[in-house]
């Protein structure tokens, strides 16, 4: 599956897609949700959630008015990081080196120091209570997945695209990079992190604001089955995408 195919677009606009203009209209990005920079603590504490940090949102907050009374701790940490990713992204471009040096910030506490910001050397599958979910494309491929992903990336960002289809290849994005899982570690934060990156890049810096990571959270389940299109890279079945490409849509709605 490539990230600039457009297979699903015309179900896609059958659908949640007709939609998408009047979600954008009424979606309120004014700082009465919220000032930027709360927002993108916002993102990263749910995004940090999903891959099972503990630290809700109202104990982050109340971390953050009262640092001297707290000892931050691993998580608390991990979510520092992560938005320090966030922050690094939204004052530069999106592309392969500036991806993998938001890597390097969000996995600190993740991986060892010569595992961060580069693309992994070692097999990883994705674990469940029940075992083996999912396996990876082999590590000697990665490098050369990932050199397609974003040669369609950069055409992409270079096309003229109607906020549907911004939309649409977005969540493209987000799930061919979850399967791909270039790295050891902070593929699922890397992932919706690009999402919003294209969002924002193609209709504009306030895009940042919208809570896919909330949706995503909340709604957990349905977004690990969402992304479940096949026990390894090779099984994988697209034709079974729009549970998630519907997702990001949702979230406007929020």
């Amino acid at each position: 599956m490539r990230i600039n195919s457009k297979k699903y677009f015309d179900t896609y606009k059958n659908g949640i897609g007709h939609e998408l203009p009047d979600l954008i209209e009424a979606f309120d990005f004014t700082d009465s949700r919220g000032d930027f920079n709360y927002l993108t603590k916002v993102s990263a504490v749910y995004s940090s959630n999903i891959e099972g940090n503990s630290v809700d949102l109202n104990s982050f907050m109340n971390y953050e008015m009262n640092r001297q009374k707290f000892k931050p701790g691993k998580e608390i940490d991990e979510i520092e990081n992560l938005i320090k990713a966030y922050e690094f992204a939204q004052s530069n471009d999106l592309n392969e080196e500036n991806l993998l040096n938001c890597h390097q910030l969000l996995s600190q506490t993740l991986l060892i120091k010569s595992k961060r910001g580069i693309y992994r050397e070692e097999p990883v599958g994705v674990f469940g209570s029940t075992g083996l979910r999912y396996m990876a494309v082999e590590p000697e491929f990665v490098k050369q997945e990932m050199k397609v992903f974003f040669s369609d990336l950069e055409v992409l960002s270079s096309t003229m695209l109607s906020e549907m289809e911004v939309f649409y290849f977005a969540s493209l994005i987000h799930l061919r990079f979850a399967h791909i899982h270039p790295f050891m570690d902070g593929n699922g934060r890397a992932a919706r992190l690009l999402e919003k990156w294209f969002l924002a890049k193609k209709l504009g810096h306030h895009f940042w604001k919208i809570p896919s990571e909330e949706l995503y959270k909340n709604n957990l389940s349905k977004y690990y089955s969402a992304i479940n299109l096949g026990v390894n890279f090779y099984a994988l079945n697209y034709d079974n995408s729009l549970p998630l490409l519907e997702m990001l849509p949702n979230s406007l709605r929020i």
